[in-house]
């Protein structure tokens, strides 16, 4: 086990002017003194594990909570299970710590899981597990799935999963702490569960279809959210719904054309069926507004437009409520995981005309034409009762990487589990 201590100072010698890591006997020192400290001492252990270190002993001054996380983000690898042993620090701070590993190291395993082995049914129930290995009993859970989606009204989910031998499957999780089958709803969580998506009859090519066993990363990330809220003391009742499927081509797929019906009288004309993302949270989103919660939160791997529009560093927010957007930007940068807010309006729900349906599901342009993140935000808006509660959506751009880079291993990030948390215990 590599001892690995701290120092504000730039290393000048034999390692390289301004290296980020230097070694001496058994240990290793980083340097993090300059611009972005955090993101800097990110690097280094990236840079450690690059170089075959598996397990690391975090010791002496320096290593404040924020800093030790942001080594466990870059030592943290998509193949190999490492050893990290945290610094000496407070122990509420230590609980934290090992509660927050605990759910990124859950969505880095489902999310980094191939869709031969994660597919929608395994997806719901490595989500109860996980709840109900915090919460024990007071975590109940229901599934419908197949067919019964459809006999119940959830179009959006059917039709996405219906060209699956693998059933669509609608999760919905009940966490009440409070004993009271009567007890008020405080919030709802909503994910998509897009376990491997083709792109259906709009079919993505190799190169773009090869990593979409990350498209439920949005369900991981609400899942985990939850979770992590729940070890940090969450004793209100809070609902989650994943809408899980298999986005494949089959002779009953959906179809370009297609008009969808929701439980809520909106009709939806199909003009691209790789846009299913926000059809399935259409079914979730209703579902929360039927349970009156005044929170509602969706996240999604939802656009490329999102990650064109802020980067692979940033998850894009979204909302009608002004104020709930301002207080998810302010509790993103309290918990270190960058989000920022991109435009959405009533009137953007214009933007995806039909001449046979009050919406289509995308603008018939490449990528959803300009726009596309907040179009598509606008599509969900239409099936929450903004009315009566306040909405936020979370398109993920952030929480996967096709391949690694000098912060990051390949695959899950774990990036707005910390923030939906955080979004919870306000």
């Amino acid at each position: 086990m590599l001892n690995i201590s701290l120092s504000s100072q730039p290393h000048s010698g034999v390692w390289g002017d301004n290296a980020l890591v230097s070694y001496s006997g058994d240990g290793a020192v980083i340097h993090y003194g300059g611009d972005y400290p955090l993101r800097r001492i990110q690097q280094a252990a990236r840079q450690l594990q690059g170089q075959g270190v598996t397990a690391a002993n975090l010791e002496g001054k320096g290593w404040s909570y924020e800093r030790q996380w942001a080594f466990y983000c870059g030592f943290a690898t998509t193949k190999t299970t490492v050893q990290l042993s945290w610094a000496s620090i407070d122990e509420d701070e230590l609980e934290l710590l090992n509660a927050r590993r605990r759910s990124a190291d859950w969505v880095r395993r489902v999310v980094n899981a191939g869709p031969q082995e994660m597919y929608p049914e395994k997806l719901a129930e490595e989500a109860v597990a996980f709840l109900k290995g915090i919460a024990g009993d007071a975590v109940s859970a229901q599934r419908i799935v197949g067919d019964e989606l459809l006999e119940q009204g959830w179009i959006g989910t059917h039709s996405v999963g219906r060209g699956s031998v693998r059933p669509p499957v609608m999760l919905t999780v009940d966490y009440n702490p409070t004993g009271d089958p009567d007890a008020p709803v405080a919030a709802c969580l909503v994910g998509k569960g897009i376990t491997f998506d083709s792109g259906g009859y709009s079919i993505k090519a190799s190169a773009g279809m090869v990593t979409m066993k990350c498209d439920m990363g949005g369900a991981a990330t609400v899942t985990a959210g939850l979770g992590y809220a729940i070890e940090q003391g969450l004793r209100q009742r809070v609902k989650l719904i994943l809408c899980c499927a298999e986005n494949l081509i089959a002779g009953n797929a959906y179809k370009l054309g297609d008009i969808l019906t929701y439980k809520n009288g909106q009709t939806v004309e199909i003009v691209n069926t790789d846009a299913e993302g926000r059809l399935v949270l259409a079914d979730g989103l209703i579902a929360a507004s039927e349970m009156k919660a005044p929170l509602v939160i969706d996240a999604a791997t939802l656009t490329g437009a999102a990650m064109v529009a802020v980067g692979a560093d940033y998850n894009a927010l979204f909302s009608l409520d002004r104020e709930l957007l301002s207080k998810a930007q302010q509790l993103s940068d309290l918990v270190n995981e960058p989000a920022w807010p991109l435009p959405l309006e009533k009137w953007h729900q214009g933007h995806c005309p039909s001449h046979y349906a009050d919406t289509a599901n995308s603008a018939v342009q490449k990528g959803g034409g300009f726009g596309g993140a907040s179009n598509a935000a606008a599509f969900l808006s239409r099936f929450v009762d903004t009315d009566n509660c306040r909405w936020l959506h979370m398109d993920l751009a952030a929480c996967f990487h096709d391949s690694g880079n000098a912060r990051w291993s390949a695959g899950a990030t774990g990036l707005g589990v910390a923030n939906i948390a955080a979004l919870l215990l306000q």
